[in-house]
């Protein structure tokens, strides 16, 4: 795997028209752009590509979107939650079609990337549309056979402002329990909702609960918005886990 990985690296920079085949609604606001890229190079989860738009003026706006189909499929699958001032998500989540051509680059990173190789505990924190980085791993994890499985098992702990705001809801709920377990805390929605176990912002309180002792010695990502990832990362320290198997991805805004 290093000796391909050092091979196809330079392709992986180039730009490549992406076809779209497939396109889904994930919540009101976030939809799954499944894309057949060609010569794909292959990725791991939690890597992100580049997409760009260049409009008949020749103006060109650039973002990047993390992956979230595992390395095993074929097809790469983008999440993109739609902001409404942005210059490039509301094409991607409200007027991309199936047959439309796409330019992406990529895979890029290799910090925050996850292969079930790497083992575990696996915790994974996501804060909204952070989650999707995070489902490539969880899908991935999935792929492994039930040994390999039940000897890295993962908990996500998912911070959303609303039920309605959950993206992969359902997938995320045919995820088998114990070999990944799944709590849910909902930020500006109070009201009782059957599946979310916390209606609050993450706070050590919740994370005492849902990590495991820093003893064991867990490998962490933790993916969303700035204030939350750098809130988990520090309380996650203070808890005593080591810095060093803490990885962190943010986002903020940037135009969309």
């Amino acid at each position: 795997m290093p000796d391909v990985a050092r091979r196809t690296a330079p392709a992986r920079l180039e730009w490549r028209v992406a076809t779209v085949v497939a396109v889904r609604d994930e919540t009101p606001r976030a939809r799954t752009l499944v894309l057949d890229v060609p010569d794909w190079p292959g990725h791991r989860a939690g890597q992100h590509v580049d997409v760009r738009l260049v409009a008949e003026d020749g103006y060109q706006a650039q973002r990047s979107y993390s992956i979230a189909s595992a390395p095993e499929e074929r097809t790469v699958a983008l999440t993109v939650e739609r902001l409404d001032d942005g210059e490039v998500s509301p094409y991607l989540a409200g007027e991309l079609r199936a047959g439309d051509g796409l330019e992406v680059r990529g895979p890029i990173g290799g910090w925050f990337a996850w292969d079930v190789h790497d083992g575990g505990p696996l915790l994974l924190v996501a804060g909204g549309s952070g989650v999707v980085p995070l489902m490539a791993m969880l899908r991935h994890h999935a792929h492994a056979d039930a040994a390999r499985r039940a000897r890295v098992p993962v908990r996500l702990l998912y911070s959303a402002r609303t039920a309605a705001d959950v993206i992969y809801r359902d997938e995320l709920a045919r995820f088998a329990a114990p070999a990944v377990g799944i709590v849910y805390t909902l930020t500006r929605e109070t009201t009782p909702v059957d599946w979310a176990q916390h209606h609050r912002r993450i706070d050590r309180a919740m994370l005492d609960a849902v990590a495991w002792p820093a003893a064991d010695a867990p490998l962490a990502f933790v993916c969303g918005p700035t204030p939350l990832v750098e809130s988990v990362a520090a309380l996650l320290v203070a808890i005593g886990h080591d810095p060093a198997r803490v990885r962190t991805e943010r986002f903020g805004p940037t135009g969309g």
